[in-house]
Parts: C-alpha cells; structure tokens; sequence
C-alpha cells in the first residue's frame, strides 16, 4: 500500500464567479484546520511551497492557488483587471472550505484579505498572517519590484538566462534557482522563448499610482478588522517600514508585530524556516478551529 504523506498536494481547481478557473493545492487532512495561502502580485501558489507542506506535516490544512492572471490561473478576457475580482476570488475560496480558513496574506494576497475581513465579510477568516504589507506602503520598494517584472518583455532564451536575472535581482540569496524550480514560473512562447508566467496586461498603465489610490480604503478596512492579526515583516524590507508598521499597529491595536532581521519584501523564500515557525506558533495559539 503506497502512504500518501500529508505534505503531498492534491491539484484541484476552483471556479470564480465569473467563470475564471483558479489552480489550486490542497495539502493536509480535510478535518484539520485550514490555512489559506495567498500570494503576491507577480507569484504563484509555489511560494508557498516549503511553508504549506511543513504546516501540513504538522497537522493542518493548507490551501494554496494561483490567482487569476497568474501562473496556471485563468485570465481575464479583454486584459480588464481589477480589484474587486481578485476579492471576489478569495471570498469564494474562503467560504468553500469546510472550516473558516486563517488567511496567510503576502503583499497583494494580504492587502485583499484586509479588504474581506475589514470591509466584505468580517467573519469570513478566523485570522489574518500579513506578510510584508501595510494598508500604506513605501513607493521606492514597490517601484524596484515593478521594474524587474517589466524589465524583460521579450523574455528567456533559456533557464539559465532566467536563473541568472533572478540572481541579480536577489542578489542576497545562495545559489540560483535550478530548472524545475522556474519550469512554474516560466511559459514557452511560439517563438521558443520563455516568459514569465503572468499576463502581461497585469503590467500595463501607472501601476505605482493606481495601487496608491487604494491605499485611504486599505486603511479604512484594516482599522475595521476584529479577528487575530500576526504581521510579519523583513528587517531589510524596502516596501513596509518602521513608520507603516506603527501607523498599522495603532490601525489594528490587535495585531501582533514579528521582524525577520535577514528577510527582505520576500519573507517566505529569504527566511522560511522562521517564517513557518512564526505562524505555527500563531495558529496554534489560536485553538483547532475544527
């Protein structure tokens, strides 16, 4: 009899309420407690990877997926992108589980979970994991993230050349990302070319200044939020700082602050270990939730 670990995922998919299909990872047994894993702009569910499989070893369940316009997700027709899908998304995945989920939340994926539990459906989530987002954050760092994903339109020749742009953009991490690693990160064109698994209508128009208009709602919806809040920041951040995480703090006086001293914006893949300690410790001092 072949053993299935816990940490084995099982790919499904969940239907959006426009028809969108979202590419989903269920690890974990179906009575455990439910953690829902939501990525950043320009990630997939495998950021979560180490993190999910490690939880679900541990006794939980953890759902992760693509959210539209990303990775193995489906696109929008016509490239019209906006927010309140990607809310609309992560409300439907929510309210399907069969427990209401703790929602680990990194950069996009954390804003829209501010939005649902301060705004949409304050009961919807047990408690929000904030990776390396506030309702207000610093331009500088969002630019530079920008500028790599729009730096290469006409994309790879191969992994190697990919490995190695990544490497200089990270320049802080060991080693390079092998090819399995990138092969859901990239998608091969009709011209034999490599490019990165997002649609790129995501990238158009003043991104900077069209998320910025978001940020007087973010914080109305943050100071709204009731459930357990866990931040988790990187010490060499340059999109949250020390003065967005105490305008947070005084927004959500609930929430509980915890600094990754080696972590940059990239919390999960700079200091997982750490990072996966911090929110079992969170959860498990939140009860089973069963």
């Amino acid at each position: 009899m072949v053993i299935v670990p816990p940490s084995a995922p099982l790919q499904t998919s969940f239907a959006a309420a426009d028809g969108v299909r979202l590419a989903v990872d269920v690890r974990g047994e179906n009575g455990a407690p439910t953690l829902l894993f939501a990525h950043g702009f320009g990630q997939t569910r495998h950021a979560w990877t180490a993190t999910a499989s490690a939880l679900a070893d541990e006794g939980y369940r953890c759902v992760t997926f693509d959210s539209r316009g990303h990775g193995e997700s489906g696109r929008v027709a016509g490239g019209d992108y906006h927010m309140e899908q990607f809310a609309s998304d992560l409300v439907g995945l929510a309210r399907s589980q069969p427990t209401p989920p703790v929602l680990v939340g990194a950069s996009m994926g954390g804003l829209l979970g501010l939005v649902v539990a301060g705004e949409l459906d304050p009961a919807l989530f047990r408690a929000l994991v904030l990776v390396d987002i506030t309702p207000r954050w610093e331009t500088a760092g969002v630019e530079r993230i920008l500028a790599f994903m729009q730096a290469h339109p006409d994309g790879f020749a191969d992994y190697a050349e990919a490995a190695e742009q990544i490497a200089a953009y990270l320049p802080h991490r060991a080693g390079r990302k092998s090819e399995d690693q990138l092969r859901p990160l990239l998608r091969e064109g009709t011209d034999g070319r490599l490019r990165w698994h997002w649609d790129p209508v995501l990238l158009g128009g003043d991104l900077v200044r069209e998320s910025e208009r978001y940020q007087p709602r973010l914080m109305s919806a943050a100071a709204q939020v009731r459930v357990p809040v866990l931040l988790l920041s990187g010490g060499r951040s340059d999109v949250v700082s020390r003065d967005t995480v105490d305008e947070f703090l005084r927004l959500v006086p609930q929430a509980e602050h915890v600094e990754l001293p080696r972590a940059t914006h990239m919390v999960a893949g700079d200091a997982n270990d750490a990072f996966t300690r911090q929110i079992a410790r969170f959860v498990r001092a939140l009860g089973s939730g069963t």
